[in-house]
């Protein structure tokens, strides 16, 4: 069956997030329950990350010097979903390190890909500034999964979370064939150049944006084991990041209208400022009603500055480099920022409380809203214009 094209866009965003749904909360609290150690777990998540700051900008450059962004999509959906099965045959260390990194390998570029290949679609009809309500299937996916995987484990294993994410990677893999031909080749090639990253406000841009992940690196990567250590269950654990992302969709719903109200400088600056003030509520929280109350901060933290990171890299990139510009900020962000985010929390975690680890988060996203307002001052009149 044949989608259009933002219906294809919609339906990607749908299965990936609901992959990630299953992924983001409960792969890490999988390797908990394989006795895994802080450390071991902080290595795991990093190497990946380290797989989302290298190969999305590789498989950027390639995409668009040779117009293969396409089938390198549909290629890396494939290779990825036969890499995790290899997890169905082993818990040890070891292996499902060296899993982890050929699976980061082959996932790395999907959402910058996709990324890129909505803001074309849009593009083409200026709706840019609806990106929001693109992605929101996204987040109604993670919330459906989230959920329905908490109830499942308490009833079940937590096992059951590698064979849910090879069965929605292989459906992912089948829409992935329907992604339009958006990409049209120039009558001039240019490559795509590193050199494009060190520019001033790029640069800068993706140093403050790499500090907002490094403060996430406790939320994804020790939220859940943080919530079972205080005594709460999966079906909590559930609920939890699923108001997360309900809170989220709503942000996103209302993408056109808070783009078209206030700049993308102020929009991120608010959101640095909401993060480290979410951290540091849950560096006291012990309360389920108060948790729940910090999980619609995410609304923010996540929802207004991941449109605005999206709509931003856009704007600072040439027309010939987009694909590589998400591609670079999805790797500076997701990529080496939730790495160092995870490395440092797993070093920690075995020394420090978990409650401990958000104070630190907190300062991270604080030192990142400071360091872009002062940004915005000296070199943003020079980009306002799209």
């Amino acid at each position: 069956m044949r989608l259009n094209a933002k219906w294809t866009i919609r339906s990607q965003y749908f299965i990936y997030f609901g992959v990630l749904g299953i992924f983001l909360p409960y792969f890490n609290l999988y390797c908990y329950h394989l006795s895994f150690s802080g450390l071991q777990i902080g290595i795991i998540s990093a190497v990946r990350s380290i797989t989302l700051a290298l190969f999305p900008v590789v498989w950027g450059i390639f995409a668009d010097r040779f117009h293969l962004r396409r089938p390198i999509y549909i290629s890396c959906n494939i290779i990825s979903t036969a890499v995790w099965a290899l997890l169905l045959l082993t818990d040890q260390y070891i292996a499902i390190l060296c899993i982890t990194i050929a699976y980061g390998i082959f996932s790395s570029p999907l959402i910058s890909f996709l990324e890129a290949f909505t803001m074309d679609i849009l593009g083409a009809g200026g709706e840019k500034q609806s990106y929001g309500r693109i992605r929101a299937w996204g987040s109604i996916s993670f919330i459906v999964i989230v959920i329905g995987m908490g109830l499942i484990i308490d009833s079940f294993t937590i096992s059951i979370i590698i064979p849910s994410i090879l069965i929605g990677s292989m459906i992912q893999s089948m829409v992935s064939i329907n992604i339009p031909k958006i990409q049209k080749p120039s009558s001039k090639v240019k490559k795509p150049k590193l050199a494009i990253l060190f520019k001033k406000p790029v640069g800068l841009f993706l140093m403050t944006a790499c500090l907002m992940l490094v403060s996430h690196g406790t939320y994804y990567g020790f939220f859940s084991i943080h919530l079972e250590n205080l005594g709460y269950g999966k079906t909590f654990i559930g609920f939890a990041w699923a108001l997360a992302s309900a809170a989220e969709i709503l942000i996103m719903l209302k993408s056109q209208y808070i783009f078209s109200r206030f700049t993308l400088e102020r929009v991120l600056i608010f959101s640095f400022m909401v993060a480290a003030m979410r951290w540091l509520i849950l560096f006291t929280a012990q309360s389920a009603y108060i948790i729940m109350l910090s999980q619609l901060l995410h609304a923010v933290t996540y929802g207004t500055f991941h449109m605005a990171s999206i709509l931003y890299t856009d704007r600072l990139m040439p027309k010939h480099a987009k694909t590589f510009g998400q591609a670079a900020n999805n790797s500076v962000t997701y990529g080496l920022g939730l790495m160092v985010g995870f490395l440092f929390n797993g070093q920690l975690f075995d020394m420090v409380s978990s409650h401990t680890l958000f104070l630190f988060s907190s300062i991270f996203a604080l030192s990142g809203g400071v360091l872009f307002l002062v940004f915005t001052w000296r070199w943003a009149p020079a980009i306002q214009t799209p």
